[in-house]
């Protein structure tokens, strides 16, 4: 691991990336935020705003999904499945159509032609619907087209990818990624759904102008928004995942450098590689991937995420960086947002 150490990186080469963070939570824009750098084993982390700690929980959103994906994986190292598969061999309802045509790898590249939200996902939120109703909804909702013809990035697909690995493990998702994810990567501060922490060991979400199917803000979605108890435990495969920075990069640094802690190495290699079709975007195993999965001068063997409720993760092999940055401030609030600002500048940094 010939890698540039952060010590070898003038550290006011960050602060212009933490800079940003202090000047958004000054300003009242962002109401807590954490960035956490890696290179090899040194780790910059810092917090802002209300946040005091760079250990304080976030509410993930979609970086959930390469979590979810990496648990599921462990099963493919196992021998359980092939990621070409039909789904219905292990969720034999799973019929309709040309639905019998999907393979798992379809699911976890969004290119199944399941939709990103349920038709009646607004409903089920208001009604505390269980997570095992979103299931039972995507299994029989419609697709919008051909597998494989299109790339329409899809929450659900994520969703069926989960209850393919509870069907094959027998095991409650939320249990089965805690054992296989966050525990081997010692990930202290992390869960699917609320797990053992508390509502308020978590940092709240600022929900004004959030993603329309969490509430919008609505004064009405209180009950079932980001920041409702209920929203918090129920475990959302595709975005209900708690953790800290630093066990973000925990996470993103078993792909960078794999050892073997969660999935095989080659199998963390396969994860991060593209796997659609040349005219379709490309992505990773429930990772986003290419350059534009960073931020400008990352290389194009980049892999990371992002999650609407204003956080960022991203991990470049060319200079052996992770970067995460998780803020309380809506995705869709601001145009720069501040998460991309103090992106943009540590991957100005390192480069």
């Amino acid at each position: 691991m010939a890698a540039p150490l952060i010590s070898a990186v003038e550290q006011d080469k960050l602060d212009a990336a933490a800079g940003v963070l202090t000047k958004a939570a000054a300003e009242g824009q962002v109401y807590a935020a954490v960035l956490c750098v890696r290179q090899g084993k040194d780790v910059f982390a810092k917090s802002f705003g209300a946040s005091t700690s760079a250990d304080d929980i976030f509410l993930l959103a979609s970086i959930s999904k390469p979590m979810s994906a990496a648990a599921l994986m462990t099963l493919n190292d196992q021998g359980k499945f092939h990621l070409d598969d039909p789904v219905k061999k292990f969720i034999p309802e799973f019929t309709g159509g040309v639905k019998y045509r999907i393979t798992i790898r379809q699911l976890l590249t969004h290119v199944s032609g399941l939709p990103d939200q349920l038709p009646g996902n607004q409903s089920l939120r208001r009604r505390h619907a269980k997570l095992s109703e979103f299931v039972d909804e995507a299994i029989r909702t419609p697709l919008l087209f051909e597998p494989g013809s299109r790339y329409k990035y899809s929450s659900m697909g994520i969703l069926v990818a989960s209850e393919v690995a509870h069907r094959i493990s027998g095991t409650a998702f939320l249990d089965f990624i805690d054992k296989t994810v966050f525990r081997p990567l010692e990930m202290g501060h992390s869960a699917l759904g609320l797990g053992r922490f508390k509502l308020e060991e978590t940092v709240s979400c600022q929900v004004l102008d959030a993603a329309p199917e969490s509430g919008a803000g609505e004064p009405t979605a209180k009950e079932w928004d980001w920041n409702s108890a209920y929203w918090r435990k129920l475990g959302a495969p595709w975005g209900g995942a708690h953790a800290s920075a630093p066990d973000v990069a925990r996470f993103f640094a078993e792909f960078l450098h794999p050892a073997g802690k969660v999935v095989k190495p080659e199998t963390a290699r396969l994860m991060v590689r593209n796997h659609n079709r040349e005219g379709l975007t490309p992505r990773g195993l429930g990772f986003a991937i290419g350059a534009e999965a960073g931020s400008p001068g990352c290389s194009e063997r980049t892999f990371g995420h992002t999650g609407a409720t204003g956080t960022l993760a991203w991990a470049d092999p060319a200079t052996h960086t992770i970067c995460v940055v998780l803020t309380t401030l809506p995705g869709r609030a601001a145009n720069p947002h501040p998460r991309k600002l103090a992106s943009d500048r540590v991957a100005k940094a390192v480069a």
